[in-house]
């Protein structure tokens, strides 16, 4: 059986392009592990493959997931095994893409069987940021689990609230139910690549695929979604460019400004992937290019004896 093959990176690096390849010489389906890929309505300013790019592969789990809905890593993990057995029923190798990395070391490494948090603890926590700053939660989550807090960058609000919550929640620290997990996929059954191009090269990129969104009607694509009047604090609600584009919808800024932020965002978020995939997925095979075709060669490399 060819293994999974898991192919990831930061925006704009490629993944598209390089996953279609791969489909082509594997014979397989395509599988989002892009944690704003997955929302309904945002086809642009998401980056999700178009009509013609999904005609040469099935494609699975883009655009599958009402934005109003906050769609988990665990429902995304149930949802990609689901679609990984069934694909190898049929035959199909699966090649999941995307920049998320949570989603890749669900599926590698398992995710911890951690209680749900209840809304007192997560007030608690917000409270806590509130008053003490990133610096105080950062604190207190080393206090709590020194462990977890050393694994995360200084500035993931995200990660230091929960490693802070599940602490207060449980009395357990996150990193000892980490130490309980299995991972879903087997060492031997995947194997990973990581698109790793020159940094300003891919900045550069950054600025021209915004710009490229705006002129295919990614600006009336949020306008749409604006009218929703969603929580700003769901997940779609922040996806890379919405939160700027909106503000400048409100006519809080400019178009040129809320470009600007967006593109400067764009690259900031990059950069932290590139951090999270050389520390989280240092022993994938690497792809250090962003012309298409010097990828594809550098993949049917990497693959040579496993197409169908």
């Amino acid at each position: 059986m060819t293994p999974c093959l898991l192919i990831a990176g930061p925006t704009a690096a490629g993944k598209t392009a390089l996953s279609l390849a791969a489909a082509e010489i594997l014979g397989g389906d395509i599988i989002n592990a892009d944690s704003m890929q997955v929302y309904d309505g945002l086809p642009l300013i998401t980056a999700q493959p178009d009509a013609g790019e999904r005609a040469r592969a099935p494609h699975h789990l883009f655009g599958t997931i009402d934005p109003a809905v906050r769609y988990s890593v665990g429902e995304w993990t149930r949802d990609a095994l689901a679609l990984i057995t069934e694909c190898r029923a049929r035959g199909r190798v699966p090649v999941l893409v995307g920049g998320t990395g949570l989603y890749f070391n669900a599926l590698v490494r398992g995710l911890a069987p951690v209680p749900e948090i209840g809304a007192v603890t997560r007030r608690r926590v917000a409270d806590m940021l509130d008053a003490a700053g990133l610096s105080g939660l950062r604190a207190e989550a080393l206090r709590l689990d020194p462990v977890a807090a050393r694994r995360v960058e200084a500035a993931d609000r995200q990660r230091l609230m929960r490693i802070v919550e599940v602490a207060l929640e449980t009395g357990r620290p996150l990193s000892a139910f980490q130490a309980d997990t299995v991972a879903p996929l087997a060492a031997g059954t995947w194997r990973g690549i990581v698109i790793e191009p020159d940094r300003e090269a891919l900045y550069a990129r950054i600025d021209h695929r915004f710009d490229s969104m705006l002129n295919a009607g990614a600006l009336d694509e949020v306008a749409a979604f604006a009218a929703r009047r969603l929580d700003p604090d769901l997940p779609a609600s922040k996806a890379l460019g919405v939160p700027q584009l909106m503000s400048h919808l409100r006519g809080e800024t400019t178009l040129d400004d809320a470009v600007s932020l967006a593109k400067r965002d764009s690259r900031r978020y990059a950069k932290r992937q590139g951090t999270w995939f050389r520390n989280q997925a240092a022993s994938w095979d690497r792809i250090n290019t962003l012309d298409p075709a010097a990828a594809r060669d550098a993949l049917a490399v990497l693959l040579e004896g496993e197409a169908t």
